[in-house]
């Protein structure tokens, strides 16, 4: 999945986001990947293999749905040319429904994701897709209503893994499990952004799913 010498992407919204600097162009940089899982995935590769010219850049943005992440995809994705693409998104589509009144429905959200990854294929055939798992738990401004439409968007990104021979990582499934260390709010504080112990979580899930893998 990352070959020496290839360049990396992490796009999604704020948990992959992260405090990340946008006015940095510079690979590799701690301000330019954030804070967050991203940064613990990139310095432990970095670290495993400083021989392998790897490249890492994040180009998240908080608050972006689906809709969102397509506008600008060609300039923040595509024309970077990378070899790997990690997306992380989905929340927001369900967030905004319920506090804005502008979330994505489970049918758009699928439409417009595959269009998008559909455009990705098209002007980067060799690129290889990573799709993470949207998550929550029910705790702070997570509702159960919440929890009912993510599961949709959850088998959506599943099923579209599986169509465009992407890895599905299963965030869900990774932090569910560690539960039994400790309630819902130290791993994701407000039900939807990670703390800094779930993020290790969640570099961890990326880590044995994408790379141990191979």
């Amino acid at each position: 999945m990352i070959k020496p010498g290839s360049t990396v992407l992490f796009q999604g919204d704020s948990i992959s986001d992260i405090n990340r600097s946008g006015d940095l162009k510079d690979v590799n940089h701690n301000r330019v990947l954030g804070i967050g899982f991203c940064n613990y995935i990139a310095a432990r590769l970095l670290r495993e293999r400083p021989a392998d010219r790897l490249k890492f850049y994040n180009k998240s943005i908080g608050g972006n749905r689906i809709v969102d992440l397509y506008a600008r995809w060609k300039i923040d994705a595509i024309n970077l040319n990378p070899d790997v693409i990690s997306i992380l998104i989905g929340i927001n589509d369900t967030w905004h429904r319920f506090s804005k009144q502008n979330g994505v429905d489970p049918r758009r959200f699928e439409a417009v994701y595959r269009m998008l990854l559909e455009d990705t294929k098209e002007h980067l055939p060799k690129v290889r897709l990573i799709l993470g798992e949207p998550f929550a738990f029910r705790c702070g401004v997570v509702t159960e209503e919440w929890i009912e439409e993510l599961v949709q968007r959850q088998q959506i990104v599943k099923k579209l893994a599986g169509e465009f021979g992407a890895i599905f990582v299963p965030f869900q499934s990774a932090l569910d499990k560690v539960l039994e260390d400790a309630p819902p709010e130290y791993w994701v504080g407000d039900g939807v952004h990670p703390t800094l112990a779930g993020h290790w979580v969640l570099s961890e899930c990326w880590y044995e799913t994408v790379v141990e893998r191979e």
